[in-house]
């Protein structure tokens, strides 16, 4: 293992005062419990939005406070929870008086510390659930896992939030556009937890894994390697039989890559999902390709297509100024 590193135990620590420092015009770090929170405070009422999640996933969720996205975000250790405290202290350094809404992937841990920490609020909140990875069918027992549609979730409720929407409908934005988002990713090798100093899984020079969680978690299907198109259109057509788009809707096309994958590779998959969707009938209006919801140091991408209506879309262009998204400002 070749990392940039002083030790495993500090690691998170240097990093998220290194990211405060280098955007302090934008978030501030509250070291203890671990939170990073918007710089400029927020007007009398507006919704506050939380999420968060194990780090490894960068820039997700850090990268996505400011201006249009989120409030606060809670990263806990490499690929582990964060902690109810650092969700109560979140919630209650930015909450305004419009109550708290947190943004969680569906998964176990988050699930049940967000839970924990929501009990002991003294505001209204609500949660929204992120299970955008049809990698697993909706009958799975745990449900689907939330992955790369959490950020296109943040971005539509966040702006929805600064225009002045409430609690209930912040809430109810927030379930319907996950009923319309759809991921899955492949990986082409696994990811190197610090602490653990190996890949998380053995993979053949050969083999990628299909449908991969964003933790290194295995996915639906082993398969021997192939070239670009087969690959798209094996994860396009999962997420088309999901969706079921019509003839004429316009839609969001995220490519995301999990950390180790060049950009000129991610465009090729653009390309080729696109031409997939345009084939049928559907309109790619909107675009996001890079790294967003990161597996530490995986090679590999997932494809996140979101169904969108005039409101949706007016969302989705509204500004926003993040660390690691921002336009119209």
């Amino acid at each position: 293992m070749k990392k940039f590193i002083n030790s495993t135990d500090t690691l998170l620590d240097e990093s998220l005062s290194g990211f405060a420092k280098a955007h302090a015009d934008i978030v501030q770090f509250n070291v203890q419990p671990h939170f990073i929170k918007r710089m400029e405070p927020t007007v009398p009422g507006k919704v506050a939005l939380i999420s968060g999640g194990g780090s490894g996933h960068e820039p997700l969720h850090t990268g996505f406070v400011g201006l249009g996205m989120l409030d606060a975000a809670c990263p806990g250790q490499v690929f582990t929870s964060p902690t109810p405290d650092q969700m109560l202290a979140a919630a209650q350094a930015v909450e305004n008086g419009g109550g708290v809404l947190f943004i969680v992937k569906n998964y176990a841990g988050d699930v049940m510390n967000f839970e924990i920490a929501a009990e002991m609020l003294d505001c209204p909140h609500e949660s929204v659930l992120v299970s955008d990875d049809v990698s697993f069918p909706k009958t799975h027992s745990t449900g689907r896992r939330g992955v790369a549609g959490t950020l296109i979730i943040e971005k539509i409720i966040g702006a929805a939030a600064e225009a002045g929407a409430d609690l209930a409908a912040c809430k109810a934005l927030g379930d319907r556009i996950n009923l319309v988002t759809a991921s899955m990713g492949v990986a082409l090798s696994s990811c190197t937890v610090p602490a653990l100093g190996k890949p998380t899984f053995d993979i053949g020079d050969n083999e990628i894994e299909m449908g991969v969680g964003i933790h290194g978690e295995r996915g639906r299907e082993r398969i021997a390697m192939s070239n670009a198109t087969e690959i798209v259109n094996y994860l396009a057509s999962i997420i088309d039989d999901d969706l079921k788009p019509q003839k004429g809707q316009s839609a969001l096309l995220h490519i995301n890559g999990f950390g180790a994958t060049p950009l000129m590779e991610l465009h090729l998959v653009y390309e080729l999902a696109s031409q997939y969707w345009e084939k049928r009938g559907i309109n790619i209006c909107r675009s996001l390709v890079g790294n967003y919801t990161t597996s530490l140091d995986m090679a590999g991408c997932s494809i996140t297509l979101s169904l969108l209506d005039e409101e949706l879309l007016r969302l989705w262009d509204a500004p926003v100024h993040t660390a690691a998204l921002r336009w119209g400002c």
